[in-house]
């Protein structure tokens, strides 16, 4: 995805079961892909997007955490951790493939195909105005926030 191009027109699965087409969504809007559920880095990235959920609320963003993960397995994720972030449910990967997530990576030497871990930032018309590539979560949704604000 390049600097302009519209969200892609694809529909994910809330948490709660329904059908969510996220080139409907009005901006501006935060998706953020991550490899999985209840694993270490992932969980970090949505406690902090969950501690910075008002402060979004506020700029009047909408922030949508995307996995391959079930919506029963979003549910109990976030449950688990009490997030309030949303989080959407891309088990057939429509979504991570036209956002261009899906690919190879490696890891203790092994390559195996996984989500990589990115972000987006849509404008109040829809068009992509950042995105953060191979995120390291430290800081991460802070620096987004800032971006958000700056639109």
């Amino acid at each position: 995805m390049d600097k302009g191009d519209p969200i892609p027109a694809v529909t994910v699965t809330t948490a709660e079961g329904q059908p969510l087409a996220l080139g409907e969504v009005a901006g501006p809007l935060v998706v953020y892909f991550y490899p999985k559920d209840d694993t270490s880095g992932c969980t970090r990235e949505a406690q902090d997007f969950t501690a910075l959920a008002e402060a979004f609320r506020s700029a009047g963003v909408r922030v949508i955490g995307i996995s391959k993960d079930s919506p029963a397995k979003h549910q109990k994720f976030a449950a688990k951790y009490e997030l309030t972030v949303e989080l959407a449910s891309d088990e057939d990967g429509t979504a991570c493939e036209a956002f261009g997530v899906w690919g190879e990576k490696k890891l203790y030497g092994k390559t195996y195909m996984g989500i990589e871990r990115a972000t987006f930032l849509f404008d109040r018309v829809g068009r992509l105005a950042t995105s953060w590539r191979k995120v390291k979560v430290p800081g991460h949704a802070e620096a987004v926030l800032e971006a958000a604000r700056a639109l």
